[in-house]
């Protein structure tokens, strides 16, 4: 029944998914070419998504939100699957990229972010989260962004963190659904499993404020 249906559609947040059996995810980039600014087609990729769910994977991760237009083509792959298939399930943990001042030059600062670059992913990242809020389940703000060894363009955790409380704000506005989860993609090390040069009160400032951690091992 539709009531049914809807009860269905509901449960299917982050919560339910995640570290669900029945539920295996991916990371996932579509290139066909060895650069990204070639970027595939929304064809082609619903060429993989149909592969991806043909071997039950049915959650994807993706890395940036503007910087190419692979993560949007991807959205609009699977929102066009969902509407010539409404059985079709593919969900989406859509990452916003992160990075330091002058990331992948001889003149980077740690210390300091690409603001203008970061804020626009973050930006996109919301704006996607509530065109697709049937697909998009988890934001992630930032992928090993904080780890030591991401020497060409590694942030420290204060600027993860204010990005994951700004979303984290907008959810309790009810400007993003209570149901997406945030976290931040990194390395254990950076998690606080490494030396004691990663411990910091940001790090422990942002294990709080995230909704789960992800964890890369």
């Amino acid at each position: 029944t539709k009531t049914e249906n809807k009860r269905i559609k509901e449960i299917i947040n982050a919560e339910y998914i995640l570290g669900n059996p029945n539920y295996t995810a991916i990371s996932f980039g579509g290139y066909r070419e060895k650069t990204r600014d070639k970027c595939p087609s929304v064809e082609e990729l619903k060429e993989d998504m149909k592969i991806l769910s043909a071997i039950d994977i049915k959650i994807i991760r993706t890395y940036y939100t503007q910087q190419f237009p692979h993560a949007e083509r991807v959205l609009q792959a699977i929102q066009e699957l969902k509407k010539e298939d409404p059985s079709f399930e593919m969900y989406v943990m859509l990452g916003a990229w992160i990075e330091c001042e002058g990331a992948y030059t001889s003149t980077r600062n740690h210390a300091k972010e690409n603001i203008k670059g970061n804020q626009s992913e973050v930006k996109r990242a919301i704006e996607l989260a509530k065109e697709y809020p049937e697909i998009i389940k988890i934001l992630a703000v930032g992928n090993e962004s904080m780890v030591h060894w991401a020497e060409t363009y590694s942030v420290y955790p204060k600027v993860i963190l204010k990005y994951v409380e700004q979303l984290q704000n907008l959810k309790k506005q009810g400007e993003l659904s209570s149901d997406l989860w945030i976290t931040s993609s990194d390395n254990f090390a950076s998690w606080g499993g490494g030396s004691t040069e990663y411990h910091s009160n940001d790090l422990i400032k942002l294990i709080n404020t995230v909704d789960y951690i992800s964890m890369h091992t």
